[in-house]
């Protein structure tokens, strides 16, 4: 999903989310990303992986089809349509997964991250989560109101005005 760059610190560019996400782990590991927990640790890289490779596939087909074709007219409305009903369903995935959970591991990590974006990324392309997805609703409240996530979304929304 991403890219990282740090020259200040190790000359280092890092390409990948989920090789950005174990650097800045290594390199920053106060606050932890990734739970203590080996089970734990194990279940939060299959979140991510899944976030990645599942859920995340589903928005780059609304990527090609809405952010690259502003112009409805010129849309692909079967594959707009497929993209939502399998972002549906991996909404309602995450909102079982949430069920009496504060974050999708012990505590915040990796796996949050991962698909709190994916989650803003969609909305962004007209496919929020449907108003029975209570869980994901306070979930995404909760993740966006942590103020280094915020700072983030801040970046993203001025980033995106600018294009």
């Amino acid at each position: 999903m991403g890219h990282c760059a740090s020259p200040d610190h190790d000359d280092v560019s890092v390409y990948d989310s989920t090789l950005i996400l174990e650097y800045l782990e290594e390199r920053y590991p106060e606050p932890p990303l990734f739970p203590r927990d080996i089970t734990e640790r194990v279940r939060c890289r299959q979140l991510e992986a899944a976030a990645d490779e599942i859920f995340f596939p589903n928005v780059w087909e609304l990527i090609a089809e809405v952010f690259y074709k502003p112009d409805p007219a010129q849309r692909d409305t079967a594959r707009v349509e497929k993209a939502q009903a399998a972002l549906a369903a991996q909404y309602e995935r995450l909102d079982v997964a949430l069920t009496g959970r504060e974050f999708l591991c012990q505590a915040f990590t990796v796996a949050d991250i991962a698909y709190f974006l994916t989650v803003m990324f969609a909305t962004s392309l007209g496919t929020p989560p449907a108003p029975q997805h209570q869980n994901v609703a306070a979930w995404t409240a909760r993740v966006g109101s942590r103020p280094s996530v915020g700072r983030e979304i801040e970046g993203m929304t001025a980033a995106s005005q600018r294009v």
